[in-house]
This record gives structure tokens, C-alpha cells and sequence, in this order.
């Protein structure tokens, strides 16, 4: 049977270098590409046609989930593993709404890396159980819009209401109101409780 041709994106030269390494002592897999950036990622895509691709979600410039839109948009086949250390829910499902087919944790990469690119290329989907266990615990959940995700970023790095308002361009009283159904959606006691949670999930990144 013909090897599985693989491309990695990462912008972390070891992390690349480690998957080459074990990608090169296995019959069947092939490593074709490397890319270290989103736009990079799309460009080596278009020359490579790669079998499968190793994504990372946080990187300069265009981001993994971007990158996998724009990807999945150009060639609807692509199959896309996630390796990230981002354990949030949310973030996960950004992932599979974007097109992957796999999210598997850096911290696992050695112990499932393998068997996880071969499940994907029978057509399978894989996620961690605990990430799975987060999705379904909070399918029922309100999501927060756009406005709110960003309300609740500026608040996160320590802008009181007065401050998010003037950076957002809106008034201090509609700041409120979106904090107000953060804290419902999110069920936080608070602003800092709900920094928490949607820094553990995935909703905002520092």
C-alpha cells in the first residue's frame, strides 16, 4: 500500500523535529512537508497534497483554526489532526466545527500519535475522553457572541467597565449588560470566576 503522506505545522522547530523522528521509523508514513505558520500551512497544502496534516492551533500570524478553514474550504477532502496543549472544550469544537477530524494533546503525542493518524485515515474521528466528557457536559450550553468573547478578554487583562467600553466603543451600561449574561451563560459568581472558566475552556486566550 502506498505511505501515508504527512505534513506538520508547528511554529516550535523541536516539536516538528521530534515528530519527523518518529514519522521516519515507521513503514507506511511518509513526511512530505513542514510548515511553521497558518499561511505557511495553506501555501505547502496547495504544492503538497498531503494525506493527512498535524496542526497547531496556536501559532503567529493566521492561527490553526483559520488555517483549517481555509484549507478544508480550497480542497474538502483534507484531513486535518489538531496536536495542541489546549485542553479547553471549546476550543475543541472550534476545531471539529473548522473541519478536523482529530484533536489529540501534544502531552499524548508519543502514545497515540500513530494510532490516531491511522484512524483518521479510515475515516474515523478521535477526541481525548476528557475533552469528549467537557463537549457533552456543556452541549446544552448559550454560547457567547462575538461581543461578549470580546468583553470578557479586555476584562480579562484587568480593564474595568469604564475601559472595555472606551476600547470597544460602546457605552459603560451595554459593558454591564453583556457582563451580566457572561455570568449567566457561564454560570460564574463573579468576573473573575468567569475569567477562569472561559480561560479553562478555551472561550478566550491570553
Amino acid at each position: 500500500m502506498p505511505s501515508i503522506r504527512i505534513m506538520t505545522v508547528d511554529d516550535h522547530p523541536l516539536l516538528r523535529e521530534g515528530i519527523a523522528a518518529v514519522i521516519e521509523g515507521q513503514e507506511g508514513l511518509e513526511l512530505v512537508a513542514e510548515a511553521s505558520s497558518g499561511e505557511e500551512a495553506i501555501e505547502r497544502y496547495r504544492t503538497h497534497r498531503p494525506d493527512l496534516t498535524l496542526m497547531d492551533l496556536q501559532m503567529p500570524g493566521i492561527g490553526g483554526i483559520a488555517a483549517i478553514e481555509a484549507i478544508r474550504a480550497e480542497f474538502a477532502d483534507a484531513r486535518i489532526l489538531v496536536l495542541t496543549t489546549y485542553r479547553g472544550d471549546v476550543q475543541a469544537l472550534r476545531a471539529f466545527r473548522a473541519g478536523a477530524q482529530g484533536y489529540l494533546l501534544k502531552s499524548e503525542l508519543r502514545k497515540d500519535m500513530l494510532v490516531t493518524i491511522r484512524q483518521i485515515m479510515e475515516g474515523k474521528r478521535r477526541v481525548p475522553e476528557e475533552i469528549a466528557q467537557e463537549m457533552a457536559g456543556h452541549a446544552d450550553d448559550d454560547e457567547l457572541t462575538p461581543r461578549e468573547t470580546q468583553v470578557l478578554t479586555h476584562v480579562a487583562r484587568g480593564e474595568a467597565n469604564r475601559d472595555v467600553a472606551t476600547a470597544l466603543g460602546i457605552a459603560e451600561e451595554t459593558v454591564k449588560a453583556h457582563m451580566k449574561s457572561i455570568l449567566a451563560k457561564l454560570q460564574a459568581n463573579d468576573r473573575t470566576h468567569a475569567v477562569a472558566i472561559a480561560l479553562r475552556r478555551g472561550i478566550i486566550e491570553l
